[in-house]
């Protein structure tokens, strides 16, 4: 499938809808544990088995990411959100079967490993096409983009929770609900597919469907990337950003209810579940407007704040938290904004430092920190908490040492931060080149 390349007077803007069909699509997978529950209950279960096709789809997510990078590079967009729609869409419908049947590992095969390749390809599937439809906002263009991927949830959580209610939530009723996502989600993803565009290289961007040569500037293949110091400074400043977020976000609950549970005014289920809402929200709103602000205050300056700031934020929860609810949720709020922040601008810095060939193969090797940070985080975070019960301690003693660990982290990610240079010259791939020359150092 050649990518599609626009035609005169085609709208830019009318790429970020195409990637944001995909990304809201794939970004159910953050809904996952609304099916939890009743998968434990209709399958007898235990939480750590329910858990399974998630992680097991977060771990498919950056090895497919990494390993698929380069053939969306090679093939385009339309052929990345394409196999995105078929792995993700089949992951959803072999579940079903699964439920249906009562085999769980139905379940774990399909949502985990087939549906873990389409979030994989189908996250980074837009990246390189909207970094060059864009190059004046590229931070703008991915926030948008993978705004779309922490809001997924936003739709998925009630959505899932409905049809759980009306159709049932025994496993008929589980493999029906799988049914439907499997095929709603084929029906608008397929509509990133049909309206996607490649730009024309031979003008400059002004809003229309041409835009700036690939290989304008300086340009890194993927291959020379990884060999690079700057991939593997982002490869930390990335690692240690997501683990600081991630280690509030999947114990949000339980924490802020341990937080308060000894004050005049304990923290009850729904308000714990509002906080997790609330987190979200900004974890959303953070992908858009951090990643648009680093367009204007550069890529360096930005992580400065997330990893700097975010290290104040929780040495502010660990001193402070348990004396005012409004103080936790504020700083909370302001770590996951920085989280879904550095998300979305993870790109942009790529194309700074990288340029745009190939850039699409390098963002997925770099997700591989994402994956690390995954395990990470809540390790962390869950590991100290039992130690710390099994001590004697409560509420916020629980956390505190835990925290502290995520400061000395976001504090090697902001040393890494600074050590970021342009890439020496020996790594750059010689300008001009010729299509023909592009077309076979892709196929290497």
């Amino acid at each position: 499938m050649s990518p599609p390349i626009a035609p005169p007077g085609w709208s830019r803007w009318l790429v970020p809808p195409a990637a944001l069909s995909v990304h809201l699509s794939i970004g159910q997978a953050y809904a996952w544990s609304v099916f939890k529950p009743p998968l434990e209950s209709a399958l007898g279960l235990s939480g750590t088995q329910s858990a399974l096709p998630f992680q097991l789809g977060i771990v498919m997510l950056g090895l497919s990411a990494a390993f698929g990078g380069t053939l969306v590079e090679r093939n385009g967009p339309r052929w990345a959100m394409t196999v995105a729609l078929v792995c993700f869409s089949s992951g959803f419908l072999i579940a079903s079967l699964g439920a249906a049947t009562e085999q769980y590992w139905l379940i774990v095969f399909g949502y985990g490993f087939v549906g873990g390749i389409g979030l994989g390809i189908g996250y980074i599937s837009p990246v390189s096409t909207l970094i060059k439809w864009f190059p004046d906002r590229p931070g703008m263009a991915t926030g948008i983009a993978i705004m779309g991927f922490g809001g997924g949830a936003l739709i998925a959580s009630p959505w899932s929770a409905q049809m759980l209610e009306s159709f049932g939530s025994d496993s008929s009723g589980i493999a029906l609900a799988f049914l439907v996502h499997g095929l709603s989600y084929a029906v608008f993803m397929s509509l990133g597919v049909l309206l996607v565009r490649v730009p024309r290289t031979d003008k400059p961007v002004g809003g229309g469907a041409s835009g700036p040569s690939a290989l304008s500037g300086v340009q890194v293949s993927a291959r020379s990337a990884v060999r690079t110091p700057q991939f593997w400074c982002l490869w930390v400043i990335l690692c240690m950003n997501v683990t600081a977020g991630i280690g509030i976000l999947e114990k949000a609950a339980p924490m802020i209810k341990d937080f308060f549970a000894d004050s005049s005014t304990p923290v009850s289920v729904s308000a714990a579940a509002g906080f997790v809402a609330l987190l979200s929200a900004a974890n959303m709103a953070g992908r858009i407007g951090w990643s648009s602000t680093s367009d204007l205050i550069g890529r360096k300056n930005i992580y400065r704040v997330y990893l700097g700031v975010g290290a104040l934020m929780y040495a502010s929860i660990a001193w402070f938290g348990d004396s005012s609810k409004p103080l936790f949720i504020l700083c909370a709020l302001v770590i996951l904004s920085f989280y879904g922040g550095g998300f979305a601008t993870i790109p942009a810095y790529l194309k700074d430092l990288f340029g745009t060939y190939q850039v699409g193969a390098i963002h997925g090797r770099l997700l591989t920190a994402w994956s690390t940070a995954g395990v990470l985080g809540p390790l962390i975070v869950n590991w100290i908490a039992d130690r710390q019960e099994e001590a004697g301690k409560t509420g916020s003693a629980l956390y505190g040492m835990s925290f502290y660990i995520m400061i000395g982290l976001l504090a090697v990610g902001f040393v890494a931060n600074e050590l970021v240079r342009p890439v020496d010259p020996r790594h750059h791939i010689p300008a001009p080149k010729e299509a023909a020359d592009v077309q076979r150092e892709q196929s290497v």
